[in-house]
């Protein structure tokens, strides 16, 4: 039976957000597969972070994207967020809600894969940290590690080259590392 998803007045170069969402509904599904694959599942499944995004951009009247490429930047942005929120509850549900910080381990990409709530936590306060210091940084660790983006989907995105972005992960890579030693 196919999914039903409500109609939305927020607008895509004057169509309803609605189509956008219909259009990127499969490359949202797997965008939300690859920040559950990463982090501690719970109690979402992908369906559901999708339909929660939904619900996050169907309670915001005042949207606009001008492409594809801006509404999966902020799709992306939007799940990190969900998932923190999540985890951020699951960590004061723990009993003693004591934080313990965890070493992660590198995968092929240069960041770290994160195995609970507690190192999401971490990795988020790190992004945080980075993006006060190179927030341009941070949006590119966003759209390739979070919504899976390559280097030239992200060049694209940003309108910047792709040398430029290689520069700004190798720089994100270096300083989350050090942040969540």
């Amino acid at each position: 039976m196919p999914e039903t998803r409500p109609p939305s007045s927020d607008t895509y170069a004057g169509k309803p957000i609605e189509s956008l969402f219909n259009a990127l509904y499969d490359q949202l599904k797997t965008i939300a597969n690859r920040q559950l694959a990463r982090g501690a599942r719970g109690t979402l499944d992908t369906t559901a972070v999708v339909h929660e995004l939904y619900l996050r951009i169907n309670t915001s009247r005042e949207m606009a994207f001008e492409h594809p490429a801006q509404f999966l930047s902020y799709a992306a942005r939007a799940m990190r967020h969900l998932l923190i929120d999540r985890a951020r509850a699951h960590m004061r549900q723990k009993a003693g809600g004591e934080w313990v910080r965890t070493t992660l381990t590198a995968n092929a990409e240069g960041i770290a894969e994160i195995a609970s709530a507690e190192e999401a936590l971490a990795l988020d306060e790190a992004l945080t940290q980075l993006a006060l210091t190179d927030e341009r940084a941070a949006h590119v660790v966003e759209l390739r590690y979070f919504a899976g983006l390559a280097p030239e989907q992200v060049a694209e995105v940003l309108n910047l080259t792709r040398r430029t972005i290689d520069r700004d992960w190798r720089y994100a890579c270096a300083f989350l590392h050090s942040a969540l030693e």
